[in-house]
């Protein structure tokens, strides 16, 4: 149990803000309407910040530097948007809270989106920019990655690859309510189904079709990286809303994490809702998972 608790009417707040952006969408929505509108719901620049679009090796990114946070560090940040929304600008808030609790750098990543782009394409994208950062001459004991949902199962299945190809890992992981499973195995999906107001099984379902195709293999660690071989791996911190039917992704992770050896941390924040550290101005709970992550981070940076 979590120390700090928002009362009920804050959460549901959220939630009906989020499901008021959901019900201005139609079938006939174009997605780059859908894309616009999240984006303007979740932008803010509450934390100021210093800002720097750049290429990290093709890959559309963006530099977020809060003020009076060091860029000696940096932060990698793959956004989530069930690999069809989100960018920087829905994160930037976070980002920015982030760069100052981490007293970091953030570099924002625009990968691609389906439905132009599906798997391997944000997979790929991540791994460029990963290594562009290498090529910049960035430590990897100065790097870490983050990411929440879909980018939150990018930054396992990115270390994963890492691991493999024999390239330098960063200091740590941070992953928000991570996809890790397009099985949709886990029990939650089921015993959260009526307390999760915004994903259930058929969507993420639905998703993996999308992603992977229709015969694609849901089980791929590049997309489904709880099916992984996750020895060797660094340190993980994973935080996760009691609410979610995607509970189970990121608790089966870690189970299986540490049965391999690795120090994973799992952080479940009761009555919360998927990835709400982004609602810092509503949610208690936001502004402290946050001030966790960073600690995180801080811990892991000073331990290299």
């Amino acid at each position: 149990m979590m120390p700090m608790s928002s009362p009920p009417e804050a959460v549901e707040q959220v939630i009906a803000r989020i499901r008021a952006v959901y019900r201005n969408w139609k079938r006939e929505t174009p997605i780059a309407q859908m894309r616009e509108d999240w984006d303007r719901f979740l932008w803010s620049d509450a934390v100021p910040a210093h800002e720097e679009v750049v290429s990290a090796d093709g890959v559309p990114a963006r530099w977020i530097c809060a003020h009076g946070a060091s860029s000696a560090r940096t932060l990698i940040y793959l956004h989530g948007g069930g690999y069809k929304m989100g960018s920087v600008a829905s994160h930037r808030d976070l980002m920015a809270r982030l760069s100052q609790a981490g007293n970091c750098r953030v570099l924002g990543v625009d990968y691609r989106l389906l439905p132009e782009a599906p798997f391997p394409a944000p997979f790929e994208d991540a791994l460029r920019a990963y290594r562009w950062a290498l090529g910049q001459g960035i430590a990897s004991t100065q790097l870490a990655l983050a990411g929440d949902s879909a980018g939150g199962g990018l930054v396992p299945a990115l270390l994963l690859a890492l691991r493999d190809a024999r390239t330098p890992l960063p200091a740590c992981g941070v992953m928000l309510s991570a996809l890790t499973d397009f099985e949709a195995s886990g029990a939650s999906y089921e015993t959260r189904a009526a307390a999760d107001p915004i994903h259930n099984r058929a969507l993420i379902q639905a998703l993996a079709r999308q992603y992977l195709g229709v015969d694609g293999d849901r089980r791929d660690p590049r997309a489904s990286p709880l099916y992984g071989d996750l020895h060797g791996l660094p340190p993980l911190l994973l935080q996760v809303g009691d609410r979610e039917t995607g509970l189970d992704d990121s608790v089966l992770f870690a189970e299986r994490a540490r049965a391999a050896g690795v120090d994973a941390t799992l952080e479940i924040w009761q009555g919360m809702i998927h990835v709400f550290q982004q609602f810092p101005d509503e949610l208690v709970e936001a502004r402290a998972a946050i001030d966790s992550i960073g600690r995180f981070l801080t811990r892991h940076w000073s331990s290299m």
